[in-house]
């Protein structure tokens, strides 16, 4: 089992990162119920049983996702998942957002915020996040964050009944984190 790690709620200019919570579960079903919003999920569509269940396991100890809500409103738009990989001083990153919060740049907000989470306060060596090659959107944000493609796994992951999909598989080192953070505070973007 991995270490659990206790998070404290992180602000962006637009966001809130926080614990997800058991009341947050009628929510998370609203949004984890929209095929548009898991077409490209394994697990795919939840249920309220699995919305709740879901709930209930990132709101304990061993949580593998965080809360994403609009700093203004308080509004839950989706999830962040954040977890430790398999692999030591590696964690995984993703994102999940309700349809009307999509196109929005918040994925990519939320991901930077916790990618300086990941490597300035944990202490990570690596961040990797996977997407289906479809998933165009998804693999986008991976490139803004300046992580990058390292593996296209053929028919790897089972789509039941009888499919498979494809993976893309990015990663950021902390080296190449730290380089892109001095670069751009050396050279700020112009407004």
């Amino acid at each position: 089992m991995l270490a659990p790690v206790s998070f404290s709620p992180r602000t962006t200019s637009r966001l809130r990162l926080r614990s997800i919570i058991a009341d947050d579960w009628p929510v998370i079903h609203r949004y984890m119920s929209d095929p548009s919003v898991t077409a490209w999920l394994p697990h795919g569509l939840l249920d309220a049983a699995s919305a709740r269940a879901f709930a209930e396991k990132n709101a304990g100890r061993h949580a593998e996702a965080l809360a994403v809500t609009l700093a203004a409103s308080g509004e839950l738009a989706g999830h962040m998942i954040f977890h430790p990989w398999v692999v030591t001083r590696t964690w995984e990153i993703g994102w999940v957002l309700g349809a009307q919060h999509q196109r929005q740049g918040y994925a990519t907000e939320a991901a930077r915020s916790l990618l300086a989470y990941a490597f300035e306060t944990l202490g990570c060596h690596r961040v990797i996040a996977t997407c289906q090659p479809e998933n165009v959107a998804s693999w986008r944000v991976m490139e803004k964050l300046g992580m990058r493609r390292e593996g296209h796994f053929r028919a790897c992951i089972h789509r039941p009944p009888d499919g498979w999909w494809d993976e893309y598989f990015y990663a950021l080192l902390a080296e190449e984190y730290f380089v892109a953070k001095r670069l751009a505070s050396t050279f700020p973007p112009k407004s």
